[in-house]
């Protein structure tokens, strides 16, 4: 999306706070800084982008999210246009990274609504067969402790498309992390970001996933202030002991076979996911 964005998280990635990186692939910066992830240790992902306009005449137009979920809802997306994202936007990561993804997410979720999700799942079917990246499911987590507004959204998100999803992974034999931790209403700086995240940890169990969404100051976007925070809080040293006070490490998930993958964890083989960052 930007430079901030891209050098936030390539700073967490480097000090082990990251498991892995989404790319929205046809952003400004994604084919000069996409490079610089291939020689990490992440799982890289694309992440499906229908409503952020980046500004690239390579881009095919996006709508609106309320717009996009409307015509989901009532069987009304171009099945062309959808193809046409979709196929732009796994071309250009393909390009860049020369490789295949190792996930599959959605900027703003919405690669689960209906109409995209089928669409999606061809693709992925035509393009990787029995080589295909996991999916982010966004059924939410624990919530235990967790502030009525964070946990009514993660719920919203969840009822918009995670059981059809889970659904359909099980049935096309795709993996998918267990549950959705990390959102909120993206406000509140780095003091109301730390008091989520440690509530997280709390609640995370093994294959919970943990988005986030870090950025040096100077992000450029609506959302530059909070990303800046999260920043802030991901880098603190002290992350490492909340870590394991609540029996958690970060760890890319387990690589081929088929079905249901683990992530977060908790106990003695603690797993935590930590990918979903938009590049």
């Amino acid at each position: 999306m930007n430079t901030a964005i891209d050098a936030g998280m390539l700073h967490l990635a480097l000090s082990g706070r990251l498991s892995g990186i989404g790319s929205l692939t046809q952003g400004p910066t994604f084919a000069a800084h996409g490079p610089d992830l291939r020689a990490l240790d992440l799982d890289l992902g694309v992440h499906v982008n229908l409503t952020e306009a980046m500004g690239s005449a390579a881009q095919a137009p996006v709508m609106p999210l309320h717009a996009l979920i409307a015509r989901a809802y009532a069987n009304r997306l171009d099945g062309a246009w959808l193809d046409e994202q979709l196929a732009r936007q796994f071309d250009a990561f393909e390009k860049v990274m020369g490789r295949s993804p190792d996930y599959v997410d959605g900027h703003q979720h919405v690669h689960q609504l209906p109409g995209v999700l089928p669409r999606l799942l061809r693709l992925i079917r035509q393009r990787y067969g029995r080589c295909a990246p996991w999916l982010r499911h966004t059924a939410p987590g624990m919530q235990e402790g967790i502030p009525l507004r964070e946990a009514a959204k993660a719920r919203l998100i969840g009822a918009l498309g995670a059981r059809a999803l889970a659904r359909a992974a099980r049935l096309e034999g795709l993996r998918t992390n267990r549950r959705l931790l990390g959102v909120y209403c993206l406000q509140g700086g780095a003091r109301r970001y730390a008091e989520l995240l440690q509530g997280w940890f709390s609640n995370a169990r093994d294959g919970d996933l943990l988005l986030c969404h870090p950025a040096l100051p100077g992000a450029g976007d609506a959302l530059a202030t909070q990303r800046a925070a999260e920043f802030e809080v991901l880098a603190r040293p002290e992350l490492g002991d909340w870590m394991r006070l609540n029996g958690i490490c970060i760890t890319r998930p387990p690589s081929g076979g088929r079905g249901i993958a683990t992530g977060i964890g908790r106990h003695t083989a603690a797993r935590l996911w930590a990918p979903p960052c938009s590049s």
